[in-house]
């Protein structure tokens, strides 16, 4: 995989080396503007607890919950940015890891070529994304295409900046991507369930994204929205699965038509289904929404977040006209039950721009997980028609081991990741929950900034597996960055603090400290 990874990198650099030599209004070469990181980082938790939530999460899976844990990083990477100006461009990075007390001692974090022809763009390998319509530094996460775990090797076509639509005078724009992928925890699954309990091997990514903007922030409408889909599917791959300390073993749906089903949802099953199928692979996403108020002087971005597992959630709709008798499960009448929409993440953040005070962004996030559905999972069976669908366990899977890589959700970290485990068991034990999120950010200096996260979560645990009373957390972290001018000494480098703190049940009572220095430039 790590060959085949190489090859097709450096032959995409070689095709698009070719293309810009051929660039009438090239000015750069694909080895001008490369700019490199090293980064070292130290977290001390005290009095036996783990890493603090806000010290773990949100990190692209780069973090450990090991009492006393650290890492060396040091990356080099080519902004596609630095082509904007002409029709083609490259870009590419390779950032590697040494760690302690993180889940591998050595691993590449990033290593990726990509290039651009007009708007469109090709990526081939790791890459951190950032979220879309969600504030990076102060939201809790994206519930489907989040930043808390390690990024999954890819193919990846992009229309990756909004496109204007043509005959629209520039108010309707549109972009999204397609992805392909293969996950590489298969070995961090191994050991952390010991062999006792359900894992997954050489299982496959496939993601997609869609979002449109209605409105032109170039021109003088200050506002516009936003409106989007996400989804994502894991497929493909064997499981091993445990039921009550028996394992079969599955071979999943791969190859062409794996990746048929995957791109496109709706029908299949997976291999341990039978009367009652759903759709191959897990498949999961959003609804996305955002409304901007964009302003010379401040900003104010209203926005929801709707996570679906299943159909139930997605239209929100539940077949519900099976047949009788000999027919009793084929579809005959035109009738539908309809769910709820509870379950939703609701945000608004404000900024203000250009602006050296104490406090000029702040994000205000609420989110409500407990519907699913509802608590009743009744399939329709040969004596009783009616269909209903609840039950949806979200971030977990029957088969394939949740919405996880190396025991980090992909989604938002509120859901709490399998690495929390102690009994060996690849799942997320908490999916069913209210959390209020609170983050502020300032910079009183043009050196100096720093944030503050704060989140109250209550927790019922799982509809399989629910808590025997409420868990009720708080989480709180508090980080400053000082950056060295340009005129000091010390040009390019930085020093970020940062003190976090769990009270609760979810994620237990932790305290701890992290450190981290980074020097930066260009060669």
């Amino acid at each position: 995989m790590e060959k085949r990874l190489i090859i097709l990198i450096i032959s995409l650099l070689t095709v698009f080396q070719i293309a810009n030599a051929d660039d009438s209004e090239a000015k750069t070469s694909p080895l001008d503007s490369i700019f490199y990181m090293v980064e070292m980082q130290g977290s001390m938790s005290f009095d036996g607890g783990k890493t603090p939530l806000w010290l773990n999460a949100n990190k692209y899976g780069l973090s450990s919950l090991d009492k006393n844990n650290g890492y060396l990083r040091a990356a080099t990477i080519r902004p596609l940015s630095v082509d904007n100006e002409k029709k083609w461009g490259i870009g590419y990075g390779l950032d590697l890891v040494g760690a302690v007390n993180y889940t591998s001692k050595a691993f590449v974090q990033q290593a990726y070529a990509e290039g651009r022809w007009l708007k469109g763009v090709l990526t081939i390998g790791s890459k951190e994304y950032p979220m879309e319509l969600k504030n990076q530094k102060l939201s809790s996460g994206s519930q489907t295409l989040g930043i808390n775990a390690r990024p999954v090797p890819q193919a990846r076509i992009a229309l990756a900046e909004y496109w204007k639509v043509p005959f629209t005078r520039g108010i309707v724009s549109i972009k999204g991507h397609i992805a392909y992928g293969c996950f590489t925890d298969d070995n961090w699954q191994k050991a952390f369930t010991q062999l006792l309990h359900t894992y997954s091997e050489k299982y496959n990514y496939h993601s997609k994204a869609g979002y449109i903007r209605i409105g032109d922030p170039e021109r003088f409408k200050p506002v516009s929205l936003e409106l989007g889909v996400e989804m994502a599917t894991q497929f493909g791959g064997t499981t091993h699965r445990e039921v009550n300390g028996v394992f079969k073993t599955y071979k999943n749906k791969g190859g062409l038509s794996g990746m048929i089903d995957a791109l496109i949802p709706g029908g299949g099953g997976d291999v341990a289904e039978t009367d009652y199928k759903n759709v191959s692979g897990n498949m999961l996403g959003s609804w996305l929404a955002r409304l901007n108020f964009d302003y010379d002087t401040w900003y104010l971005g209203i926005y929801a977040d709707h996570f679906f597992e299943d159909h139930s959630q997605m239209f929100l709709l539940e077949y519900d006209g099976y047949g009788t008798g000999s027919e009793w499960n084929v579809k005959k009448d035109k009738r539908y039950l309809m769910y709820s929409l509870k379950d939703i993440m609701l945000g608004v953040d404000l900024r203000l721009k250009n602006s050296f005070t104490w406090i000029n962004n702040v994000v205000v996030e609420y989110l409500y997980t407990k519907y699913q559905s509802g608590a009743v999972y009744h399939d329709h069976t040969k004596l009783m028609p009616d269909h209903i669908g609840g039950l949806d366990n979200y971030y977990n899977h029957h088969i394939f081991p949740g919405w996880q890589h190396w025991g980090q959700v992909m989604g938002n970290p509120l859901y709490r990741s399998p690495i929390y485990n102690d009994d060996n068991r690849v799942m997320v034990k908490n999916n069913r929950f209210i959390a209020w999120h609170l983050g502020i950010g300032g910079a009183p200096t043009p050196n100096l900034s720093y944030r503050l996260l704060a989140t109250l979560q209550k927790g019922w645990g799982t509809y399989y597996f629910p808590f025997q009373d409420p868990h009720n957390d708080i989480c709180l972290m508090g980080e400053a960055v000082y950056n060295f001018g340009d005129d000091s000494l010390l040009k390019g480098w930085s020093i970020k603090g940062a003190l976090g703190l769990d009270h609760g049940k979810t994620y237990g009572n932790n305290f701890g400290v992290q450190l981290t220095i980074r020097k930066t430039g260009f060669f």
